[in-house]
């Protein structure tokens, strides 16, 4: 008997060969094994305690900054969905959010309350989740300036609380995430009281900056590079003369093409039909020339999972 017959009980979605591409911003990609979109903490908890533990895990979040490679993702591939979207107004000047409640309904929440210092959320793709994994930030501040503590479960379905410190929060990184299979659950922010018109004021600046400068109407992931030290990842990408260049991977495993944004050269779009192997295809190449061109290593910051159409 394989661990797919040997799955826990559920309160939640389980289902088998769920296409993925429908759950991502970039909307590409083979089936998930098996999905679970757990009904609440309990469910998920129950679910690792119970899993095989030979089973492949992974994590999808709200799929912003993923892509899930054409052939599909082996395993349990979990997706947070409503039982992970509260908002509580905590002590005052915190503020709980689950790990599905999207970033920019933090931001729009902690204006609503009044509290300054959450507004750059309202200008992260994304959810809290991923936020807390990749310390997800723009305009610059970051995850690690706000957050208090994370709540996450162990593969093995055991409740962990981490502190700011713990979480060991770098350049859009997560050592805490990265040296253990951890799943978000939600998190506590920090915020410093101030008068709600502003930061409404604030939020609609960053809005408008965002919406004049990124294709936010687009099929994408967000920003693709990590900015090299020093260095802006979309002007390289822009003087290595990428920014709206359609790229199609060969067939059989090419599609519509991807292209780089000729809003913004770091943004990777599906402008129509591309296939995973399009956008990644065209991200290696961009990666290769840019060394070449300029001796400038480029770091996808799009989190890619799964495996190649066959």
């Amino acid at each position: 008997m394989t661990w797919r017959e040997r799955l826990p009980p559920v309160r939640g979605r389980l289902a088998f060969d769920e296409p993925l591409a429908p759950f991502t911003w970039l909307r590409v990609g083979g089936p998930a094994e098996v999905l679970f979109i757990p009904q609440d903490e309990q469910d998920l908890e129950a679910f690792l305690q119970g899993l095989d533990p030979g089973a492949p895990l992974t994590v999808l979040g709200v799929g912003s900054n993923t892509l899930v490679r054409d052939g599909g993702v082996e395993g349990v591939v979990v997706r947070l969905g409503r039982g992970f979207g509260d908002i509580k107004p905590l002590d005052g000047s915190r503020l709980y959010a689950g790990a599905a409640v999207l970033d920019a309904a933090l931001a729009k929440a902690a204006g609503v309350a009044g509290l300054a210092g959450l507004e750059f959320f309202t200008g992260v793709p994304g959810a809290i989740g991923g936020a807390c994994a990749m310390n997800a930030g723009c305009y610059g501040a970051e995850t690690k300036d706000v957050l208090v503590e994370a709540y996450a479960l162990t593969r093995q379905g055991r409740r962990l609380i981490l502190s700011n410190e713990d979480m060991g929060f770098g350049y859009r990184r997560c050592e805490a995430a990265a040296g253990q299979r951890l799943i978000f659950t939600g998190a506590l922010f920090q915020g410093v009281p101030d008068d709600p018109a502003e930061v409404q004021d604030r939020m609609g600046e960053i809005t408008a900056r965002r919406e004049a400068s990124q294709p936010i109407r687009d099929k994408t992931g967000g920003s693709t590079f990590k900015n090299p030290e020093g260095r802006s990842a979309w002007r390289l990408v822009d003087e290595a003369g990428w920014r709206g260049r359609l790229f199609q991977a060969p067939a059989p495993l090419g599609g519509g093409g991807a292209m780089f944004s000729p809003q913004h050269a770091n943004f990777l779009i599906n402008p129509g039909e591309a296939t995973a192997a399009d956008l990644e295809g065209l991200g290696e190449a961009v990666r290769a020339d840019v060394l070449a061109r300029f001796g400038v290593p480029l770091e996808w910051e799009i989190r890619r999972i799964g495996t190649p159409a066959a």
